[in-house]
């Protein structure tokens, strides 16, 4: 990790921040390695991309070429859904990470937007150099054996410091000799360090790198790795400067301006320690200011605040300096205000937005960028005062709505590029997640998690209408079961989620007690927030209605009704899809369970059991089918899957299981039975395709005929526990040649053996190789115990039923000849 982090926050690209994304051991997913800059929790949504998703970075990657976004206009035409996440005004680059033909990665720059002309090439070629540096030192990582697949949390570096203007008044330096790994220190850097003079302070660069953050310990191996790298490269000369903070032994935080130099000396790293507890000139004149100021830096670590601000925050400086912004004042960590830091980081434009602190108490929060951080200015609010159909607070209006926030007030109007972008572009979110949305759930997810955010809201509640009733579909954020007097109710009811349905109007209350007086009696809830009920309405006809609840009173201005009643329009429409979705899965879902064997025979000699698992992704119905028939003279053992899902698939697969068990009961032979079976796919429906295995047991012997047309190969679990793979040349497809032939293997199924038949959703995985998917299942078979067939069976498909995301379903069908009874010692 620490070589890693050299190699990321090693090179300075001119911009805001900047980070690397490197492969993982999840096929086609990177994940960010190493972010400088910004702080990692709030782009938490960004820390993992797979490289099929629209976007700039798995774009690079695919490509291999650079990808570069002048400013937001630019990227949304290209990339809406990474504007749709990250509305702000900034310029970005992507340059692939490579070498010797080898995709490492990607390497990322964050910078000021450039309206009106591109990126310049000047800028582009450093980007472009820096990846090729960096490809070829991961190149070298590998030939030396090192790990360059990361599969952890981003490593956070701050960026190195720009000069230093404060005065400071007490001065302490130290020597690092890198080649030889020499610290020395002078008195007054010992002193300040807790020691009583040189010898004080211990001679080594761990102990000081112990007094660090993770952050800026990085920082200082990333500083003396671009001084190697000099050496490696034989410059005579290379400089760096970078500045951190550590704690001296009075946890008092200190700043430690840190240069390497590469020269005739050799390989150094000198340091200067400022205390600046002692007293610089700037934080005794922000003492002076009515308003309260803070400094943070672009991790979001305070580093000086005002007396004022101390006040205002209720917290002194010794429990702010040095911490995390939100990690020390919990409300202002909250989820609604995320994107204005994030926007601040970004646009590099000032940010106004106002934040409840507790009960009857606001707080006018204006976040100043710059390449160092964040300066913040905090002034004393009344409380709010709404109207209907407006919001007077101070920054309220379409911006504020749009960009999330406590009580609806929280962007400055919309004068700021950040909160003209938020207005343009979060909308955008919700309409592309909601293209994504199949189910209904689904669907309502994807409201829960865009909707409610953008506007500041905590409950949702969304009601489908059903045989002129109104019947509770989804709710988050209600009190337990306080809905459930809702559920049902028909469309004469004088309820506000009836009336803004019969009526197509959307209903607008700033506060329960308006509520409360429009409709006498109504049953109400805790909470004394807003509420807005929407019309759901697809294509002119009424699918049910919305709700949005809010904490506290707020007023709703005219831009926002305009877009959250176009809103509504959009997310009844992809209602309106997942109902005939939902209808077609059920209608699928019922053909497949009636034309899959309800149970299987009971056998002479021979033990069969079967497992059938719908997949989860999609909610579609696949064409998996298994099969036992006793023809006779033996058994019938048949798995197959149709290639597609939904109900065309279903009805393949019932006619291609009527059709085997047709032939297998007429006396056909394997070869026969499969060859007959192509064809008559080809007959029903050219163009679709099916994989099938079928085996003819005799129980009596064990001998078995197998025959396969290009379906996973089965497993074989001998008696003393082996597990082996059988290899059954089979043929191609069925469906695709009329001529085609299929092979027959003879095998030998031993009493007590477990022989395994299977559909490829059991062992495959999104971004795995199939053979691992095999090696785990050969494993499980191995070590599963044979005294229940159905106990190995629930094992084997225990492990898939644990995926989040299984996009297909799962067929298993095992069958075992019982182990001769031992005999009884009389």
């Amino acid at each position: 990790m620490g070589r890693l982090g050299r190699l990321g926050g090693g090179e300075l690209l001119r911009g805001l921040a900047g980070g690397v994304y490197l492969r993982s051991r999840t096929a086609g997913l990177l994940r960010l390695a190493v972010l400088c800059g910004l702080p990692g929790r709030l782009f938490r949504p960004w820390w993992r991309m797979h490289v099929n998703r629209p976007f700039p970075i798995a774009e690079a990657h695919r490509s291999g070429r650079t990808v570069t976004l002048a400013d937001a206009e630019d990227a949304m035409r290209r990339f809406p859904q990474l504007m749709a996440g990250m509305p702000f005004p900034f310029g970005s680059l992507y340059a692939p990470v490579t070498a010797d033909g080898e995709k490492f990665g990607v390497l990322v720059a964050l910078r000021p937007a450039t309206p009106g002309r591109p990126v310049d090439a000047a800028d582009r070629h450093r980007t472009e150099d820096v990846a090729r540096r960096l490809g070829a030192r991961l190149a070298d990582l590998t030939r030396r054996g090192a790990e360059t697949l990361w599969d952890h949390e981003p490593v956070c570096v701050q960026l190195p410091a720009a000069a230093t203007a404060s005065a400071p008044v007490r001065v302490g330096r130290l020597d690092w000799d890198i080649g030889s790994g020499a610290v020395t220190a002078d008195a007054a850097l010992s002193a300040m360090l807790g020691g009583d003079g040189p010898d004080g302070f211990p001679a080594t660069i761990e102990a000081l790198a112990g007094r660090l953050s993770p952050e800026d310990a990085y920082g200082l191996w990333a500083l003396a790795g671009q001084v190697a790298e000099a050496a490696e490269a034989g410059e005579r000369e290379r400089s760096a400067t970078r500045g951190i903070w550590l704690r001296g032994p009075d946890g008092r935080p200190c700043l430690l301006e840190l240069t390497a130099r590469r020269g005739p000396a050799g390989r150094r790293l000198t340091g200067t320690l400022v205390d600046t507890g002692a007293g610089p000139l700037a934080a005794a004149a922000a003492d002076r200011l009515p308003r309260g100021m803070l400094a943070v830096d672009r991790l979001g670590r305070v580093t000086s605040v005002s007396r004022t601000a101390e006040t205002l925050l209720g917290l002194e400086s010794g429990r702010l300096v040095g911490r995390v912004l939100w990690e020390a004042v919990a409300w202002l960590g909250q989820p609604a205000h995320e994107d204005h830091f994030r926007a601040a980081l970004l646009s590099d434009e000032p940010v106004h937005f106002m934040a409840h602190r507790a009960p009857d108490s606001w707080l006018s929060v204006s976040l100043h960028p710059a390449y160092d951080g964040l300066t913040i200015t905090l002034t004393a609010e009344e409380q709010p005062v709404y109207t209907p159909g407006s919001v007077t607070a101070p920054g309220a209006g379409l911006g504020a709505g749009l960009s999330g926030g406590a009580g609806g007030a929280l962007a400055a109007g919309l004068g700021s590029p950040a909160d003209r972008a938020s207005v343009l572009y979060r909308p955008v979110a919700l309409a592309i997640a909601l293209t994504e949305a199949v189910t209904i759930r689904q669907v309502s997810a994807v409201v829960t998690e865009e909707l409610l955010p953008a506007f500041g809201g905590r409950q949702l509640a969304i009601y489908l209408l059903g045989e002129r009733h109104l019947h509770l579909a989804w709710e988050t954020g209600f009190p337990q079961g306080f809905l459930d007097r809702f559920d049902g109710v028909g469309l004469d009811a004088r309820l506000p989620g009836v009336e803004t349905l019969t009526s197509g109007r959307p209903l607008f209350f700033e506060s329960m007690q308006r509520l409360a007086h429009a409709y006498p009696g109504i049953p109400l809830d805790a909470h004394v927030g807003a509420r807005a009920f929407l019309p759901l309405i697809a294509s002119g006809r009424p699918i049910g209605s919305c709700i949005l609840g809010f904490d506290q009173p707020r007023g709703f201005s005219p831009e926002e009704r305009t877009v959250l009643t176009a809103l509504a329009g959009l997310i009844a429409q992809a209602l309106k899809r997942a109902q005939r979705y939902d209808s077609e899965a059920t209608l699928a879902r019922g053909l497949q369970s009636a034309l899959l064997p309800h149970r299987l025979p009971r056998l002479r000699n021979v033990e069969t059991t079967a497992r059938y698992l719908p997949g989860t992704q999609g909610m579609e119905v696949g064409g998996d089918w298994y099969d036992v028939t006793e023809t006779g003279r033996s058994v019938a053992l048949v798995i197959g899957d149709v290639q597609g899902h939904g109900v065309a698939a279903a009805a393949t697969m019932g006619q291609l299981r009527s059709a085997v068990r047709a032939f297998a009961l007429s006396g056909h032979d394997p070869q026969e039975i499969m060859s007959g079976t192509n064809r008559l796919l080809i007959d029903l429906d050219p163009g679709q395709f099916a994989t099938c295995c079928y085996v003819d047991l005799d129980p009596a012997t064990g001998a078995a005929r197998a025959v396969r047309a290009g379906h996973p190969q089965p497993l074989l679990r001998h008696p003393d526990g082996r597990v082996e793979v059988l290899d059954l040349p089979g043929g191609v497809v069925l469906g695709v040649d009329p001529d085609a032939t299929y092979p027959v293997t003879e095998l030998h199924l031993p009493p007590g053996a477990v022989l395994a038949l299977f559909t490829d959703g059991l062992v495959e995985q999104p971004g795995t190789d199939i053979d691992l998917g095999i090696e785990r299942l050969c494993g499980a078979l191995a070590s599963a115990s044979t005294s229940s067939l159905a106990d190995v069976a629930d094992r084997l498909v225990r492990e898939a039923t644990t995926a989040v995301d299984r996009p297909d379903d799962i067929a298993l069908l095992l069958a075992s000849r019982p182990a001769p009874a031992e005999p009884r010692v009389e």
